[in-house]
């Protein structure tokens, strides 16, 4: 395997609307995120994912963009973008941007123009069709098919202007783009040129696994909610052509990161995305683990249960399925996750700290390039929500509002289902300090700051040899100088066990094993025999223990030559 720069980097997302304010509005924005670049060198980082900061109504959080060149106001300028950008760049850190161009936002210039006439030069820009033959427009039954957004409901909008609907797989304020237009493409091409050569160092590609529709725009299988689920135009027949086009006039000329985020897409097609011969991407993010502790008849919005065997068979398979042929991204948490240590882990104040690094440990440790999300290196939890009305989040508001419709869950378990499973959780701000707004904002947080920011901050963990933060220091570091970790096989131990998540890595001679508990219970793990006389590498417990068991949430790897 050729060896890239970026298979053994390590990516921290910045959430920025919720990472450090700098002027008191209770919105972070960009000169915040440059005081803190030091802080994030530290630990040690090599690639900050930027989620949008283009200009936006803000319908979904930035992911609605009404000027692709232009910076949110609420963020700050361009001048302010490359401040950050050559600080950035000086510490050692590269900047990747996301890219959101299955959609737009409905204030964007193409819409308003397309809306305007059927006639109108910008009209092919998006995705127009009449009503149902024989059906009063505008009324349910008449959307041109049965294809639902993300966001609940159907994916189609009435536009009283021209008499057709436009497709959204998103919120109603965010239009789908039209790809099989060239025009459309030369548009998304020159855009992603322009920031390049600012110097930006790549992309994360929202929703890219979209942007071909399927043709004919087909009805697909409706699911409970009574649409064809938003997927149904993952991976269309166009989609590598048009990746490979983009490869070709933009991204080849660059030494960049890319990173496509591809909901529903099956492994040989994720082979040819993230191909080891660089005709497309470097790497995707797949959801399939993401589900795998859901219900599967309300999804994220429903009761939910750690299913451990089966996260280590969807783990197992993309790690195994893509080795040798493609390369794997890693990630617990993200914008669109709850947090994982309230997920997978266990966020009382006994087990936070020892399961926050038994997660890192079997992610860290495992072949791809890692992912961390804004405070998740400090063990940042879920939060207690009192009621949906602190929940800012599009879809949590929607979904909820619609398995109460259908009957699939009940008012009285709005809440917890909430604390579980809300986007918002992800998206409280950071927790800097123990003073006023957790050292987020003097004025007032966009969003409500978790109450556990007075025990859970950035304050107390550094300098803290045993803290969470420290953790990561020390498994990012050992990535840097470890080929066994970043290119080493990967091979699966006890698969059926409840318990135990245990692995086995191996690059020519040299072998580590890894073993997590994931539960609060001593649990049985005999070290295989090869691995007794090992050298251990790292643990979340002081000192080894004798072993035939693991204790609660205990992690470790050892490495034989």
């Amino acid at each position: 395997m050729e060896k890239k720069w970026w298979q053994s980097s390590v990516v921290y997302q910045i959430y920025p609307r919720s990472f450090q304010d700098s002027n008191g509005d209770g919105i972070g924005d960009i000169p915040g995120i440059t005081s803190r670049l030091e802080y994030l060198a530290d630990l040690g980082v090599d690639v900050i994912w930027l989620s949008p900061i283009y200009a936006s109504p803000n319908d979904d959080n930035g992911y609605d963009i009404s000027d692709y060149q232009a910076i949110m106001p609420e963020f700050g300028t361009m001048d302010d973008f490359d401040r950050m950008l050559e600080k950035a760049h000086s510490l050692g850190l590269k900047i990747v941007m996301d890219l959101v161009v299955n959609h737009t936002s409905d204030e964007h210039r193409w819409f308003r123009e397309a809306q305007k006439s059927k006639n109108n030069p910008y009209r092919d820009y998006y995705i127009w069709r009449d009503p149902k033959p024989g059906m009063t427009p505008g009324t349910p039954g008449a959307e041109p098919n049965n294809w639902g957004s993300c966001f609940g409901g159907s994916a189609w909008k009435y536009d009283e202007t021209t008499g057709q609907y436009f497709l959204h797989l998103f919120s109603k304020k965010q239009p789908d783009l039209n790809w099989d237009n060239p025009k459309v493409r030369d548009e998304v091409f020159n855009m992603m040129t322009w920031w390049l050569d600012k110097g930006v160092d790549g992309f994360r590609m929202d929703v890219i696994s979209l942007i071909s529709k399927p043709e004919g725009l087909p009805d697909g299988v409706a699911n409970n909610t009574g649409f064809a689920g938003f997927d149904q135009c993952s991976t269309g027949p166009r989609l590598h052509e048009y990746l490979q086009e983009m490869n070709r006039r933009v991204l080849s000329k660059y030494d960049i990161i890319t990173v496509g985020e591809c909901p529903g897409v099956p492994m040989e097609e994720a082979r040819q995305y993230a191909n080891l011969e660089g005709t497309e991407l470097n790497m995707i993010f797949q959801f399939e683990h993401m589900a795998s502790d859901l219900d599967p008849a309300a999804g994220r919005y429903g009761e939910s249960k750690l299913n451990l065997p089966l996260l280590k068979a969807i783990l197992n398979k993309w790690e195994t399925g893509l080795q040798g042929k493609a390369w794997n991204s890693l990630y617990w948490d993200n914008h669109d996750q709850p947090r994982a240590v309230s997920r997978f882990g266990n966020d009382s104040d006994e087990w936070r700290e020892i399961s926050a690094k038994m997660l890192a440990t079997c992610l860290h440790l495992m072949q791809g390039t890692p992912y961390v999300f804004e405070g998740e290196e400090i063990g940042m939890t879920n939060c207690p929500w009192n009621s949906l009305d602190e929940i800012n989040d599009i879809e949590s508001r929607n979904n909820i509002a619609q398995n109460l419709k259908k009957g699939i869950i009940r008012e009285d378990q709005v809440l917890g289902i909430l604390r579980r499973q809300s986007r918002d959780n992800a998206r409280t701000p950071m927790q800097w300090d123990a003073g006023e707004n957790a050292g987020f904002t003097t004025g007032t947080p966009w969003l409500r700051i978790n109450p556990n920011y007075t025990r859970v901050n950035v304050a107390d963990q550094v300098g803290r040899e045993d803290s969470i933060r420290a953790y990561y220091k020390q498994l990012i570091a050992l990535r840097k100088h470890s080929d066994l970790i970043v290119y080493g096989d990967f091979e699966l131990l006890e698969p059926e066990s409840e318990s135990v998540f245990a692995y086995v890595r191996t690059l020519s001679s040299e072998r580590m094993l890894v073993a997590c508990n994931f539960t609060d219970q001593m649990v049985s793990f005999e070290i295989p025999e090869e691995f007794r006389d090992g050298k251990r590498l790292i643990g979340n417990y002081e000192a080894s223990g004798d072993g035939k068991v693991l204790r609660p949430y205990e992690a470790y790897a050892v490495i034989v030559p």
